[in-house]
């Protein structure tokens, strides 16, 4: 079919058009001739969705600044035996300062194994025998950083796999529920401090081995991260077994399905979205309480870096500890956001 470009002129608007006509006389929409060329792209963002996303961060700026604004007017008129309080100007240098103390710490710790391989290969040279050594260089702040992470981890890992299953059997049972009760009532309140004694003996007796593949003061943070932030995600597991729709159940006994296929198919993935707000809720507890164990059980990390900053009593100790204030702030707050897009992921899998 031959295709005609006529051009209609508009006496109303005095513009120019283009217009494509076909054999039988129907009108093909064509864009005029003048039309910008970025109006035809499609962008891959909506630039209002931009516009909407900066005005929701002004705010948040906006209150950060003003607090750090008046954190550098008050901090000066406040002394302490250390002196006056560093404001952020201060608290910030020596953030800088811990960075470049860990990079020096890096080069040292590489020329340690640098010379000790160029010792080895001499000796292997000469026939003699090689000898390894770890280096034992303090850890810095950001060896101890790594350190309480990792003890969080796994107080976190250990809570989960207990609270979750016996959370699933108090909401499917009632009689365990009523039984389990009281002793979740009475244990949940209890200070990280109340248990760091008992956990330390018990460790302690049951850690006999001279050379652990843990340390224990390791093990005993994370067994006190573990006793303080299971029952978060018990109790929210509990309801969450226990909010399951009703008719999903009679589904299940139409079907005849067994005990297993039942927790799987019905009851987890209704209480999907319970576990993962009581994980969220545990999680933020754990690392609260990690700073308390890691203080007292003297396990390298962020507590034992803000103790021992405070025994040192430097002019710079207080500096460091503010910054280290900070950072466990701010460890947290992305740790509570990798929850969230944890939960996000799984709902939206579980909605498909």
């Amino acid at each position: 079919m031959a295709t005609v470009i006529v051009d209609k002129f508009h006496s109303d608007s005095g513009s120019q058009s283009t217009a494509k006509k076909t054999a039988g006389g129907a009108d093909l929409p064509v864009e005029p001739a003048n039309a910008s060329p970025m109006a035809s792209k499609s962008w891959p963002i909506d630039p209002r969705k931009i516009t909407t996303w900066l005005k929701g961060l002004a705010a948040p700026t906006l209150g950060i600044l003003a607090f750090l604004a008046l954190w550098a007017v008050l901090a000066p008129q406040v002394d302490t035996s250390l002196g006056s309080l560093p404001g952020p100007v201060e608290v910030s240098a020596q953030g800088v300062a811990l960075f470049e103390e860990w990079s020096v710490a890096q080069d040292q710790k590489a020329e340690f194994y640098s010379a000790q391989d160029t010792r080895n290969d001499a000796a292997i040279a000469s026939g003699g025998e090689t000898r390894d050594f770890e280096y034992s260089g303090p850890p810095t702040f950001l060896d101890q950083i790594w350190t309480s992470l990792a003890t969080v981890a796994l107080g976190f890992f250990l809570a989960t796999i207990v609270a979750v299953p016996i959370g699933l059997i108090c909401g499917l049972s009632k009689t365990f529920n009523a039984a389990i009760n009281p002793i979740v009532q009475i244990m949940k309140p209890v200070s990280p401090l109340a248990w760091l004694p008992i956990v330390t003996m018990v460790i302690s007796a049951t850690m006999t081995d001279p050379e652990p593949s843990l340390p224990k003061s390791f093990v005993i943070s994370a067994i006190v991260v573990m006793l303080c932030s299971l029952w978060s995600t018990l109790i929210n597991t509990a309801i969450g077994a226990a909010s399951i729709d009703k008719d999903l159940l009679n589904v299940g006994k139409v079907l005849r399905l067994g005990w297993f296929a039942k927790l799987t198919r019905l009851v987890l993935p209704s209480a999907l979205p319970y576990i993962f707000t009581g994980m969220r809720l545990s999680l933020g507890v754990g690392w609260m309480v990690l700073i308390a164990a890691e203080m007292l059980a003297q396990n390298p990390g962020l507590g034992k870096f803000v103790w021992d900053e405070f025994q040192n009593g430097s002019s710079q100790s207080l500096a460091r500890i503010m910054f280290a204030v900070i950072v466990i702030g701010l460890i947290g707050f992305m740790l509570d956001r990798i929850m969230m897009l944890l939960q996000n992921f799984a709902s939206r899998n579980r909605t498909v």
